[in-house]
């Protein structure tokens, strides 16, 4: 493998999810998964009936995430990942059911395994960010709760 085809350098894994029409279906397969499997039902009750724009946003991310255009900025703006979850509260348990899914949605789109296993590994760091922020938020209302008593 050259440096050019890396995960992780320049589009490289953009264009190994297939560009923008792979990760559209990989974000539709991790949507239809956590709406009919009971087991992201936590995960699956925080999203609105209508899911289109979810679906839209996370597509729209991950194509500049991984390394293609960045679509997400050029209809919605800049974002903050931890902001845009801040509503939530998401703990070890919901992180986990975030990457399961995703996991399962790479699996049932038949990516190659090292593929899978980077993109679960890289996803699992901005999962982590938003579960600790997510934590620390908390910690911070206990402690104020504490401290006006």
């Amino acid at each position: 493998m050259t440096h050019r085809n890396a995960y992780g350098i320049d589009d490289y894994t953009y264009r190994s999810a297939g560009g923008e029409p792979g990760i559209r279906a990989l974000v539709d397969t991790f949507y239809d998964l956590m709406s009919t499997n009971p087991d992201y039902r936590t995960i699956w009750s925080w999203h609105p009936q209508d899911n289109r724009t979810s679906r839209d946003k996370l597509a729209r991310f991950l194509c500049g995430w991984m390394g293609g255009p960045r679509r997400y900025q050029e209809k919605y703006g800049a974002i903050s990942i931890p902001q845009v979850h801040a509503h939530l509260k998401i703990t070890k348990v919901e992180r986990d059911q975030w990457l399961r899914c995703m996991t399962e949605a790479l699996e049932l789109r038949a990516y190659p395994q090292p593929f899978i296993d980077y993109l679960i590994a890289q996803l699992a760091k901005p999962a982590e960010l938003i579960r600790s922020t997510c934590e620390h938020r908390e910690a911070g209302a206990f402690t104020s709760s504490i401290e006006e008593s």
